[in-house]
């Protein structure tokens, strides 16, 4: 099979050193570019160290012609970067933002972004032609709590989530200090994080119910990986609800619904998501760990463009974690 070619567009941050990692090995893939406006003509591999050995690709400036292509941009800059290269880009290339540009306002100039939430948008991300990646946290969280509210009417969900440095991007700031987060936890944008816009938003496609999200994240004090805990009233039994979410995931390549406590090892460094649900009297609980980079961001781009171009949705992220 011919490969398609494939462009990186802000190319030193972390979520797009895992995109090249993965593409590198990907089977129906060629990395035609990765840019960079300040490391022009240096090694990739000189910023993302792991790929030393892995690769010669060097950073350019300006896009190249491609099949499909990642944009890795600061949130807000993805509808600058498409107006400054609109003549550049051809009408046929496939695009994945991997910002907030377009995951709550699709609609833009003549393009349509579809939101890449694989498990439930599987049949418009195979159609599409641009889509607007979703954030890490939201993709947890949705993954959590969709398959319960087609089947029931929740008007208050309670959430707490930790997340690893990684999710904080490259910026300097003391957050990210070693000192600072090591043997550290601390809440940061209670209430107000900027998923929760995109998450009401998918919510009010499948629920008439207006559904309240209490979100408190956390900083972690490890590199990658988000665990969430959704904790709500239902009148379903735990029989049930559990019924519910293997129904929902009964097919998916990449979410698994565990009879066990789950851990946040078992899925770093992969595109698994795992599920695991616990209900005490009305009070339910719905525990998912997710990679932050991969599942949700990276790994849930390279899902998406593999359902637009028809391959194996399991193409370069048959990945393992290391649990060690």
């Amino acid at each position: 099979m011919e490969k398609i070619k494939v462009g990186i567009v802000g190319g030193t941050g972390f979520t797009a050193g895992e995109l090249i990692r993965i593409l590198l090995y990907h089977p129906n893939v060629e990395i035609s570019f990765v840019t960079s406006q300040s490391l022009q003509g240096e090694f990739v591999s000189d910023v993302h160290k792991d790929l030393f050995g892995e690769t010669t690709l060097k950073f350019e400036n300006l896009a190249q012609p491609a099949d499909m292509i990642f944009l890795c941009l600061p949130h807000g800059e993805s509808k600058n970067w498409l107006i400054e290269n609109e003549k550049r880009i051809a009408p046929e290339t496939k695009i994945i933002d991997l910002g907030n540009d377009f995951r709550v306002d699709e609609e833009w100039n003549d393009k349509k972004f579809i939101y890449g939430l694989s498990e439930f948008n599987k049949e418009k991300i195979a159609k599409a032609s641009y889509i607007a990646n979703p954030g890490c946290f939201a993709t947890a969280i949705q993954l959590g709590i969709l398959p319960i509210l087609k089947q029931e009417k929740i008007e208050k969900i309670q959430c707490v989530g930790i997340t690893g440095s990684t999710g904080a991007g490259k910026a300097l700031h003391q957050s990210l200090n070693f000192n600072w987060r090591n043997d550290n936890i601390s809440p940061y944008k209670t209430f107000t994080h900027q998923h929760i816009a995109e998450i009401e938003k998918s919510i009010s496609l499948i629920s008439e119910t207006k559904t309240e999200i209490n979100f408190i994240p956390w900083r972690g004090d490890f590199t990658r990986g988000i665990f969430v805990s959704l904790m709500m009233e239902s009148n379903l039994s735990q029989a049930e609800i559990e019924e519910i979410y293997k129904y929902a995931y009964k097919y998916s390549k990449f979410v698994f619904v565990s009879a066990s406590p789950i851990d946040l090892k078992q899925v770093v460094n992969t595109n698994k998501a795992v599920v695991y649900i616990e209900k005490v009297g009305k009070n339910l609980a719905i525990h998912v760990a997710i990679d932050n980079l991969l599942k949700g961001a990276s790994g849930q781009a390279i899902q998406n463009m593999n359902l637009m171009f028809g391959f194996n949705q399991k193409a370069g992220l048959n990945l393992k974690p290391s649990v060690f």
